[in-house]
């Protein structure tokens, strides 16, 4: 099949990278390129979603989040800023 087809900048650069890499002709390159990007299996689908498993810490005796400033002060100091 014979088309005209308008690339854009940046990806034509790529090509043309590739083909002096390879030494295949531009048409064979943007085949190969072609064919392997279509033919890709999508690996987001095969993924398991990433899921976290929250574990309850505690809180240390004498300590709460109401006030975290005073809890940032105890457990870094003064200087704690």
């Amino acid at each position: 099949m014979r088309t005209t087809l308008t690339i854009d900048d940046d990806i034509a650069v790529l090509v043309q990278q590739e083909v002096r890499r390879s030494g295949d002709s531009f048409k064979g390159t943007v085949n190969r390129l072609l064919r392997r990007g279509l033919t890709a299996e999508d690996k987001n689908a095969e993924r398991a979603p990433f899921v976290v498993t929250p574990l309850f810490m505690g809180l240390r005796p004498g300590q709460n989040y109401d006030n975290i400033e005073a809890l940032l002060e105890e457990l870094e100091g003064p200087y704690h800023r």
